[in-house]
C-alpha cells in the first residue's frame, strides 16, 4: 500500500529531485509535503509494518503514539511526536520534537542538522551525529531549545515508525501535528518566546 511518502517521493524523483542533497530539492519535498492536506496518522501507521520497531536509534527520525505522564497538569503535548533521539534517559530518552516549531524554522533547523549527517547517501545507514553538546555549542542550532523533549518509554503507545532519510523533508512539512490541550499557532508562540 502506497503512503503519503512514498506518493511525494516518487512525484519528486520523475521530477528529478534527489531528496536532501540539495537545498532546492529539500524545498520542493517541503512544499509538496506542505500542500498535500491533512494526513491520517493511524493510516500512515499502518502502512508499512516493515517500519515499525520497539527500540529507537539515536540520530533517526521517527513518529509514534504518545500519551505525556501528568497530562493533568500539562498546558499542552504532542499525542504523535516527530522525533530524532538523540540521547538516552533513565525510563526513556531525549530527543528533538520538530513539531514544536513552526515550519519555517523547522526548515532552518533542519538544513542546520543535516550538516551533521555521518554520510552523503541519505539512506538507511545515514543518521544524525546528535548530542545535546552538539546543540548547545552552535548557533546554527539556536532553535532546537523548545523542541528538546523527554519521552518515557511507559507512555508510549505504539512502536515507532520509522522515517527513512530521504523523507526527512516530507515528514517535517506534513501536518501531522496532534497537540493536546492548545492549538499548534499557541505552542508555536511559546516556542517562539522561548527562543527570544
Amino acid at each position: 500500500m502506497a503512503t503519503v511518502f512514498d506518493e511525494i517521493l516518487t512525484k519528486g524523483i520523475r521530477q528529478g529531485k534527489v531528496p536532501a542533497r540539495e537545498a532546492q530539492a529539500r524545498q520542493w519535498y517541503r512544499d509538496a509535503a506542505k500542500s498535500h492536506g491533512r494526513v491520517n496518522e493511524g493510516k500512515l501507521m499502518r502502512g508499512d509494518s516493515d517500519r515499525l520497531t520497539a527500540k529507537p536509534r539515536i540520530g533517526q527520525m521517527y513518529m509514534y503514539y504518545y500519551d505525556a505522564k501528568g497530562k493533568e497538569t500539562l498546558p499542552y503535548f504532542d499525542r504523535f511526536p516527530l522525533v530524532f533521539p538523540f540521547s538516552v534517559a533513565p525510563g526513556g530518552f531525549y530527543g528533538l520534537n520538530m513539531h514544536y516549531i513552526p515550519l519555517p524554522l523547522r526548515a532552518k533547523l533542519m538544513d542546520a542538522l543535516y550538516t551533521t549527517a555521518n554520510n552523503k547517501r541519505y539512506d538507511e545507514s545515514t543518521k544524525l551525529k546528535l548530542s545535546y553538546d552538539i546543540l548547545q555549542g552552535a548557533s546554527k542550532y539556536k532553535d532546537f531549545q523548545p523542541c528538546i523533549k523527554r519521552y518515557l518509554t511507559s507512555q508510549l503507545r505504539s512502536e515507532f515508525m520509522y522515517i527513512y532519510p530521504s523523507e526527512w523533508d516530507i515528514a517535517l512539512f506534513l501536518p501531522l501535528e496532534r497537540f493536546q490541550g492548545a492549538t499548534k499557532t499557541q505552542v508555536w508562540a511559546d516556542s517562539r518566546k522561548k527562543m527570544r
